[in-house]
């Protein structure tokens, strides 16, 4: 019998892809996506020069382009997604990439921990060396409704876990951000549970699309996006792509994630996107695409069920889409 292939859902359509030699030619896209980054994700530096100097693993980028990652939406333009940011440790607005400035990413360290053969901190730039680099094209869904579409680049959470050597009896994952009210404003809050937590099954965190991001339009993360590292997963609302990550640790015990404590009743662990699932104050299913104009249906899962509908099958009683 011959083999069938099958296309992802989230696949682009030949029929509605920007033509192929523009496109899908990797050397356009990462030269596209480098100078994108230069004139709006990377503002000139202060009477300095861009270079390696402005950060240590600037040569590593643009990264290779997976090409297993199409998408059927356009890229949203760097300006505007660098413009347009959730990051409560800098505010409850969007516009906080200019609070984000007095993020301070070196030195920064990443602890690995908890039920693991190899538990280790990791100097940042030691971390993003250490793993392969490549760029993905992903949805971005937020919970308030909107979206975007991001050229991230990092490494699978699986490779991650499986340098941690997790052992049998480690269930979750659990991530958490950093916590420096002096550095950070928004941490000087105090009604919220500072740091950020977020957790993740151990079979999520070792799905293909879990993806531990170190870069962003070709270039290294910038701060208002979760620099040095965030998580992204796609099939979920944003708010469960934690930033600017400094401990993962692995647990048997489900972790309580920050907007939990907060709200219980409007966010819960799984926060999988789901059209026929409102949330508490408004409905979840059309989405606001950002620099369109457009709304749009929303997808179940933001259109990746084939890939982690799966990791649900039985779990009939969970709030999945909350």
């Amino acid at each position: 019998m011959a083999n069938v292939h099958r296309r992802p859902s989230w696949a682009v359509r030949e029929s509605l892809a920007t033509p192929e030699h523009v496109f899908m030619n990797r050397r356009s896209i990462l030269t596209g996506l480098a100078a994108g980054a230069a004139s709006t994700i990377m503002p000139p530096l202060a009477g300095r020069a861009q270079s390696a100097e402005a950060d240590p693993t600037l040569d590593l980028y643009p990264a290779k382009l997976n090409e297993t990652y199409k998408i059927d939406r356009d890229i949203t333009p760097g300006e505007v997604a660098s413009q347009y940011n959730n990051f409560y440790e800098y505010g409850s607005h969007k516009q906080i990439a200019r609070a984000a400035e007095s993020l301070k990413t070196r030195p920064w360290d990443v602890e690995i921990d908890g039920l693991v053969e190899k538990p280790k901190t990791f100097a940042i730039d030691e971390l993003i060396r250490a793993m392969p680099l490549e760029a993905r094209l992903y949805r971005h869904r937020c919970v308030e409704a909107w979206s975007m579409t991001v050229p991230w680049t990092g490494f699978p959470m699986a490779k991650l876990v499986e340098a941690a050597a997790p052992l049998a009896s480690a269930k979750y994952v659990r991530f958490e951000t950093f916590l420096d009210p002096d550095m950070a404003s928004g941490q000087r809050q105090v009604w919220y549970p500072w740091p950020y937590v977020e957790g993740l099954t151990m079979e999520e965190a070792t799905n293909e699309l879990a993806f531990m991001v170190t870069g962003v339009y070709g270039k290294p993360l910038k701060n208002q996006f979760g620099a040095p590292l965030r998580l992204a997963l796609p099939w979920k609302y944003g708010f469960k792509s934690i930033k600017s990550v400094v401990k993962i640790s692995f647990v048997e015990k489900r972790p309580v994630s920050f907007w939990e404590q907060i709200a219980p009743s409007e966010y819960g662990f799984w926060a999988n996107v789901n059209p026929e699932v409102p949330h508490p104050r408004w409905s979840q299913a059309q989405e606001r695409v950002l620099h369109t104009g457009e709304t749009v249906p929303t997808l179940l899962y933001n259109g990746y069920g084939e890939q982690v509908a799966g990791l649900y099958q039985g779990m009939e009683g969970e709030a999945l889409f909350m």
